[in-house]
Parts: structure tokens; C-alpha cells; sequence
């Protein structure tokens, strides 16, 4: 990378506002990242570690707090993180379940600024529901997609690498060069320079791509 490119400091990361449904986003310009997941899948520790910031994503002993879309702005004017909210164990009322559901797939639909989706997922518990519902909005609609399997240091590494390669042949099968996986952990910050590797080349495509 010359010189004269930008450079994306994630660290510089800072809040930008909140939004419960597809009206209240930020205008839809320029270029998003959004990091979706399970509710204990470790999406806000995995935010915090790529932006060096402990509080920046709120971590919570309870799961599925993260009840808005959340965006943060970048050094780099009109690129921005996205926190969506998270799924599984969140001990919320059905009705307030499916208005998340509603503006989720609203935002993953209309969203043109969107480049990328992160998914979270436990290394110990990958593709469950939700992420399965995630790999096939992927797949119809041919946005990028980036596994991380976190909590990686909660398995030895033979397991892990076994996890990791049998991940990413099937998800390969489905959406082709869309997609790429990584193992990760936000405690040991392992895969954190991988993952700043991904989002730089959806935020700065080459030229030639």
C-alpha cells in the first residue's frame, strides 16, 4: 500500500448513533461493515478487539442486550462498523423478537452502502439457526460474507483446525470466493490482523477487483 492510499485505523472507532428500524439509519452512503451473530457468540468482545477498545461495543453478562443496530464511524469519512443485534438467548418478548427480525431484514435487504457481513459464530457451536439464515441471505444475495469462529482458544488446536476447514469446504460449496472463514479470539487477540486484512479490502478494493 503507497503512501497516498488511506489507511483505516479501526482504533479511531467512536460512536456514531442508534437505530430500531431502517429509517433511523445514517444516510445510505458510502460504505458499511456490519458484524452480526448469535447473542453469546462473542460479537461485542470480537468488535472490542478489533477496535482495540474494551467499551466500545457493550459486553454483557446478559445475552442479547444489543436490542438496536449500532453504528460506529471510522478515521475515513462515510465508512463506518455496524453492531447488529444479536439472537438466541435473549429473554425478550416475541413481539420485540420479531421487530428485530422485521428491521434486521430490512437493513440486510435494502442497505446499499452494506460491503460485508461479519458473522459471528462459537467455534464450539457453529451454524445454528440463525447463522444458517445468514449464510443463505449471503447466498441470494451475493453480499461478502467472513466467518469468525471465535473462542478458538477454548479448543486445542487440532479441533479447531479440523472446525475451520470443514466450515469453510461447505460454506465454499455454497457461495464460491464470497466467502472466507477464520478462526479468532478476542482473549488471546488471535486473527485480530486477519480480520483487519478482510475488512481493509471491502472498505479499499484494488482498483483492479
Amino acid at each position: 500500500m503507497s503512501s497516498t492510499e488511506p489507511v483505516i485505523r479501526y482504533n479511531s472507532a467512536r460512536y456514531l448513533t442508534s437505530a430500531s428500524k431502517l429509517n433511523q439509519c445514517p444516510e445510505d452512503e458510502g460504505a458499511e461493515v456490519a458484524f452480526a451473530g448469535r447473542s453469546n457468540a462473542g460479537k461485542s468482545s470480537a468488535i472490542n478487539a478489533l477496535t482495540q477498545q474494551g467499551q466500545l461495543a457493550r459486553v454483557s453478562k446478559t445475552p442479547g442486550r444489543t436490542q438496536l443496530i449500532n453504528f460506529f464511524d471510522l478515521n475515513i469519512e462515510g465508512m463506518r462498523l455496524v453492531d447488529l443485534p444479536g439472537y438466541g438467548y435473549a429473554k425478550v418478548p416475541i413481539a420485540l423478537k420479531q421487530h428485530w427480525q422485521k428491521h434486521l431484514d430490512a437493513y440486510l435487504q435494502h442497505r446499499q452502502c452494506l460491503r460485508g457481513v461479519v458473522l459471528v459464530m462459537d467455534i464450539r457451536h457453529p451454524m445454528k439457526e440463525f447463522d444458517e439464515m445468514m449464510v443463505n441471505w449471503c447466498e441470494v444475495t451475493g453480499v461478502p460474507l467472513h466467518v469468525l469462529l471465535t473462542k478458538s482458544d477454548k479448543l486445542k488446536k487440532g479441533p479447531a483446525q479440523s472446525t475451520l476447514l470443514s466450515l469453510r469446504k461447505s460454506l465454499k460449496e455454497a457461495l464460491g470466493d464470497k466467502v472466507s472463514v477464520q478462526t479468532f479470539s478476542s482473549l488471546k487477540k488471535s486473527g485480530v490482523d486477519q480480520l483487519r486484512e478482510r475488512l481493509d479490502s471491502w472498505f479499499l478494493p484494488a482498483e483492479d477487483e
